[in-house]
Formats: structure tokens, sequence, C-alpha cells
């Protein structure tokens, strides 16, 4: 994959990385309980205690017991949240401890234990800007693809999200290495790509994304038109955002706060005052959550 061979010799970890798949993965072993843990389990842990669990283990580098954790709160009903991986952070101390986690994933029970701890290890590294860094743990992946390794869609978002902000080259040769690792983008990997777009105004380049998605025969979300809504406010054409609006609530589509947010400040944007505060009354009743959102954007902005 012509891709994957762009992504070689950018960073100090990627050998020894490599290292650990090739040998690691090649064993059908589970990972080895490193035995008893070393403070009691409370009778009902709950995500945030793992997460603590993890963090403790982590910044002392102990990568066995954090294997352990991980098993174990997937069997306790705790699955991983952002926060697991917390104890990585963009700093040449802590990336010492990459390739060891690494190693101490690629070991973890088989299926959704694994596959789950290796999302959230690439949503981590997009997080603290390493994403090249999460560039080539996907890779390995890929050369492990299997039984023992399952990428999808979502294994990708954190990546496309973080390149779209303002490497979109890259983020769509990314759309295109999920392809050749057997996973077909879906929309909310468009999403990504269209809201980066509409954001920047360029609305020519978000039409050729949403022509694609429908090529692809993917079905537009409120995320989709969430965009699309963005990039014409953004751009002065708040009439096409507010029939994008009504076509979604005819349509009976769920409709983001951030919607309205984004004809609230298109339409103040034009000066058309009175125009946004009728909006902001027509829309109100419907959602108390709404209304708070609505009414609290429009008074920021009218005091500003």
């Amino acid at each position: 994959m012509p891709i994957l061979k762009k992504l070689n010799n950018k960073s100090p970890y990627a050998q020894s990385i490599l290292k650990f798949f090739t040998t690691r993965f090649s064993s059908s072993a589970q990972y080895v309980d490193p035995g008893p843990f070393d403070e009691p389990f409370p009778d009902k842990p709950t995500s945030a205690y793992y997460d603590e669990q993890v963090l403790k283990a982590g910044r002392n580098g102990d990568m066995a017991t954090v294997g352990y954790l991980l098993n174990k709160r997937i069997k306790d009903g705790c699955f991983n949240t952002l926060k697991t991986f917390s104890f990585i952070t963009n700093t040449e101390s802590s990336l010492k401890n990459l390739n060891p986690l690494i190693e101490a994933l690629s070991r973890l029970d088989k299926g959704n234990t694994r596959k789950y701890a290796f999302d959230m290890l690439i949503a981590r590294l997009c997080k603290i800007r390493r994403v090249e860094d999460s560039l080539r743990v996907v890779k390995l992946i890929v050369v492990k693809q299997g039984s023992e390794f399952r990428l999808n869609a979502a294994s990708f978002h954190p990546i496309v999200g973080a390149l779209a902000k303002n490497k979109m080259d890259e983020a769509w040769k990314v759309m295109d290495l999920m392809r050749d690792a057997g996973v077909s983008p879906d929309v909310t990997a468009y999403n990504y790509i269209l809201t980066a777009y509409c954001y920047e105004t360029k609305l020519a380049e978000a039409v050729a994304v949403v022509k694609k998605i429908e090529e692809e025969g993917l079905v537009a979300d409120g995320r989709t038109y969430d965009a699309l809504i963005l990039g014409a406010c953004r751009a002065g054409k708040v009439e096409g955002g507010l029939v994008l609006l009504r076509s979604m609530m005819d349509a009976g589509m769920h409709v983001m706060y951030s919607t309205h947010s984004h004809v609230i400040n298109g339409l103040l944007r034009l000066g058309y005052y009175d125009g946004t505060v009728k909006f902001v009354l027509a829309c109100k009743g419907k959602d108390e959550m709404l209304d708070k959102e609505s009414f609290g954007v429009l008074a920021n902005k009218l005091v500003s």
C-alpha cells in the first residue's frame, strides 16, 4: 500500500513498534494475568475508578498492570473512556511508554476488549497531536488484520477529524488508507471533511463531498446538514441555511443545538437583529435545553 510507505521513518518509535507487533501478534496466547492486584477492588467498580487505576499504573510505567486492568474492566462492564490513556502525554518521558503500552494491548483478550483499547489509544494520540503515531498504530494493525484485530470506520474517525482541520490532503489520504485496509468510509468520516470545508466557506468543495456521500450510497445525517448550514451561514447565505433547516424539520430529523446557533450567528453577522429575535422566538417551546442554548447565544451576541 503506497500510502503506508509514506508513513515510515517519521517517528523514533516506528521500528520498535513494528517489532512489537510482528513478534507479539504472532502468538495466539492471551494476556497473562500479572497476579493479584495490590489494591482491593470496590464491590461495584466504575469506569472512573478504572481510569484512575490505569492512570496510576501508566504513570509508573507498569504496563502489565495496565493490561490486567483493561481486561478486567471490560469483564466488569466498565468500558474505556477518553480518559483511559490520559497518562500518555506529548512529552518525551511519557512517549517512552508508548511501545510497552502497545505490547500490552496486543496481548489483551481478543475481540472487543482489544479492539476498543486500540481505538481509544488512537483517539488519545490524536488528542495530544501525535497523529503520525496514531497512523503508525493503524498501519501495524493493518499488517495483522484478521480475527485478532478488527478495524472499522470508527477507528479512523479521530485521525480524519484531526487532519481535516489543517491538513486536508492528508485527511483524504487517510480515507484511501481506510479502503486499502478493507474499511469503507462512513458518513461520519465524510462529515469531518465536510465540516472543515464549510467552516472555511469552501462551498464548491463541500458540494463535491455531498455528491461523494450520495455516490457511495450513504445517507446524510444531522451532522451533514449541520455542516452545510454552517457553511451557508458563514458565507452570508443564511436564506439557504434556513431552507436546509426547514427541510430537516420537515423530514423529522434531529436538529442539533449548534445548527440553530449557526443560523443565529449568520443572521446577526448580517445585521438582521429583529429577524434573529423572531427566529429564536419561532423555535421556542419545543425543547427546554434548546431554548436555553438559543436565548443564551442570542443574548451574548446582542450584548457584544
